[in-house]
């Protein structure tokens, strides 16, 4: 199934560090399978980030085809890669772009994370733009019965671990 990728604006009072209110405007990403779910999910979001009134004031399509999280990174870039085919009939080079949007924290960690992401292609490919990009956060769609990329253990693993230190520690003893 393809995932269709939403950007977000979502404009609330947000309350600074020094205290202060600012109104402020924000892009976030998730995926929905329509306008009226990216809606419902951002706000569902939104309730739980701020309990401030927000107003979604933009929905719309984001031109990605792959978004490509990394630990330690704070920051996104969307990354112009350009695919390279030969056509046989004419002898020439064919170029056709997708965008991704790779995390990192500065424009080359980007461009690293960007060949990383890439390494499995099995064409040809050349980075011709990478720019940071205003979204704030991504919100992938997880089911109930699937686990987030990244994470390896449920919250029942967790509490096995302790117990599990508990008694090697009293063996120990």
């Amino acid at each position: 199934m393809s995932v269709t990728w939403y950007e977000c604006k979502v404009k609330y009072r947000k309350t600074l560090e020094s205290g202060e209110q600012k109104q402020v405007t924000e892009t976030y990403l998730l995926d929905a399978v329509s306008y009226t779910e990216a809606e419902a999910r951002i706000s569902e979001e939104m309730t739980a980030y701020t309990s401030e009134e927000f107003m979604i004031t933009n929905i719309k399509v984001a031109n990605l085809s792959e978004i490509h999280p990394f630990e330690n990174s704070d920051r996104w870039f969307k990354v112009k890669v350009s695919l390279i085919a030969y056509d046989d009939k004419s002898g020439k080079e064919k170029k056709s772009n997708i965008y991704l949007l790779i995390q990192a924290n500065d424009v080359k960690e980007a461009f690293e994370n960007t060949n990383q992401a890439m390494q499995n292609t099995m064409g040809e490919y050349t980075i011709p733009a990478i720019s940071e990009s205003n979204i704030l956060d991504v919100f992938p769609y997880f089911s109930g019965d699937e686990e987030p990329e990244g994470s390896s253990m449920n919250e029942n693993s967790e509490e096995e671990v302790d117990i599990e230190e508990l008694v090697e520690e009293d063996e120990v003893v």
